[in-house]
Formats: structure tokens, sequence, C-alpha cells
């Protein structure tokens, strides 16, 4: 799981204007490393009209609805640093973090992203970090 995420799946200082555009950004680096088709992002942006993926401590995490799964190739891991944060529903997101699991592997990606970011102390580290490098070694040490 850990070594799906790579520095070209890192967006740093990105600015979004809506949280759809976060979705999409996260979701097209899913595509571009052949995690998912292109109709995932559809699939993403659907379950976002159904249910907020905002996290809390400034993470969302957009992934596809159930009927989405047909479109991915593999798993994969997409991250969208937005320092100045982006509305997800009242909510305040800074960190966009794209999931894609084949035969349920996000569910322990899931639980593994939750853990991290629970304590408040990681997600600024993630939110803050001026390099790729410096997030996939947070997120190698906590997982």
């Amino acid at each position: 799981m850990i070594n799906m995420l790579k520095k070209e799946n890192i967006l740093l200082n990105e600015k979004v204007a809506t949280k759809e555009e976060a979705v999409k950004k996260a979701g097209q680096m899913l595509v571009d490393q052949g995690a998912v088709e292109p109709a995932y992002i559809d699939s993403m942006l659907e379950r976002e009209k159904v249910v907020s993926t905002f996290m809390g401590n400034g993470l969302a995490i957009p992934h596809g609805t159930d009927e989405g799964k047909s479109s991915i190739i593999k798993s994969g891991l997409s991250l969208v640093q937005v320092p100045g944060g982006v509305d997800f529903d009242g909510n305040e997101a800074k960190v966009i973090l794209g999931i894609a699991g084949k035969d349920g592997e996000h569910l322990d990606m899931l639980q593994k992203i939750a853990v991290l970011f629970s304590e408040e102390e990681n997600a600024d580290k993630v939110i803050h970090s001026s390099s790729a490098d410096e997030i996939i070694a947070l997120f190698e040490e906590e997982l």
C-alpha cells in the first residue's frame, strides 16, 4: 500500500476553487498512473453528491461509488495538497487524497490513512510539507 504513494502522485501547493476541481485533480492523477479509467473520476464526483468525503483534520478522501469499481484497474493513491484550503460542504480540506482500491484493498488503506490523520500533528506535517519526499516519508513512518 505504502509504495502506491509516489512523487508523481503528489501535487504540492495547489490552488483549487471548488471541491469538484480538487476531486478531478486527484482523480486525474489516478488515471495518469494507470490505476483507473477516466470514468472513475465521474464516479468520485457522484459519491461527493451523495455524501461528503471530508474526514476531519483538513483531510478529504474522495473515492468512487460501488458502481465505479468496474473502472478500477489496480489500487492507487493520489495526494493534492491545498494549503489555502478548499470548501468541502462547509469544511476546509487542505489535503485531498484520491483513492482507488481493487478487491477491497482500499478498506485497509482508508483505515491506515484515518489513523495517520487522526493525529493533528501528522495532518499539519502533510498540509505544510514542502516536498513530496517529506510526505512519502511520513506515510512510510506512520503506516
